[in-house]
């Protein structure tokens, strides 16, 4: 959710148990103005919380022209000195996978993980299977920023027509958007995956001629699997605000108030994915 305004803002997602104390919004205020400034981000927003067993992380990202490629995440643990998480790379993605269990609260901490290969080796004439062991060290920094990035990849979404992609490829937020209807905001088509799309391409050519290409260019979340049982969605306050909470990240809350530009997202929660949600339905 946007940083401006985020001590109003944060009260959309009270419902489902957000809540910043009055030292942590007033911290976050002024920091985040300053962090913006530092960074030259066009803007910030707060991303939420994670915690860990010694000391909670807070999540902020700023966002560049192009919302969708240009952002970067910063993390901090008293809402007042921002540090700017690592960039992922596929390296860290399989090492990371390694890592089960809660955040310590460390950036610094450094987890120890043994993997054992299967090596050859010559005796002789005589060929033998030698286990070979290697220790890989996972830095908890570098597991908390493939965390959001898998996070934002699975639950990061937006309503239909917020954004749109211009005849350069950038997206840009669409300034005309005034927000969903109440009929249409409650239904899962209206919301998309805000993230590369792939699937546009497999869609009909008469699905294809019904769409708006310059708003629907992201995936919408109805087709997640297991489909229909990926999302909870209800309105609150009559139908003066609807909510969806992800079911396979248990903390993620989306909030949007149906007839206006107001939107957002919010993930607090201890960043391990929901596995057996297969099995729960």
């Amino acid at each position: 959710m946007d940083a401006e305004g985020l001590h109003m803002n944060i009260d959309y997602v009270g419902s489902s148990g957000v809540i910043l104390s009055t030292e942590q919004k007033a911290a976050l205020q002024s920091s985040l103005v300053i962090s913006k400034s530092n960074y030259k981000f066009r803007s910030v927003k707060f991303w939420g919380k994670i915690f860990g067993v010694n000391s909670d992380y807070f999540i902020v990202q700023g966002v560049g022209k192009d919302e969708l490629k240009e952002r970067k995440t910063l993390y901090s643990q008293d809402c007042v000195h921002w540090g700017l998480l690592p960039v992922v790379t596929e390296s860290m993605r399989h090492t990371c996978s390694f890592v089960k269990g809660r955040f310590t609260g460390d950036p610094s901490y450094e987890y120890e993980h043994t993997e054992t290969k299967k090596a050859e080796g010559v005796d002789g004439e005589k060929l033998d299977a030698v286990d070979e062991e290697s220790i890989i060290m996972v830095k908890e920094e570098d597991r908390l920023a493939t965390t959001i990035e898998a996070i934002d990849y699975d639950v990061r979404i937006v309503p239909r027509g917020a954004y749109y992609r211009t005849a350069l490829g950038t997206v840009e937020p669409n300034r005309s958007f005034e927000g969903l209807s109440v009929p249409d905001s409650g239904k899962l088509s209206s919301y998309f995956h805000f993230r590369e799309p792939f699937l546009f391409t497999q869609k009909t050519l008469l699905q294809k001629a019904e769409l708006d290409k310059a708003i629907d260019f992201l995936d919408p979340i109805d087709t997640d699997i297991p489909k229909g049982g990926s999302w909870s969605i209800q309105f609150e306050r009559g139908s003066g605000l609807v909510t969806l909470r992800s079911l396979h990240w248990l903390g993620f809350t989306f909030y949007h108030v149906p007839g206006s530009r107001k939107y957002g997202s919010v993930y607090v929660g201890v960043g391990t994915k929901n596995l057996d949600l297969p099995f729960m339905l």
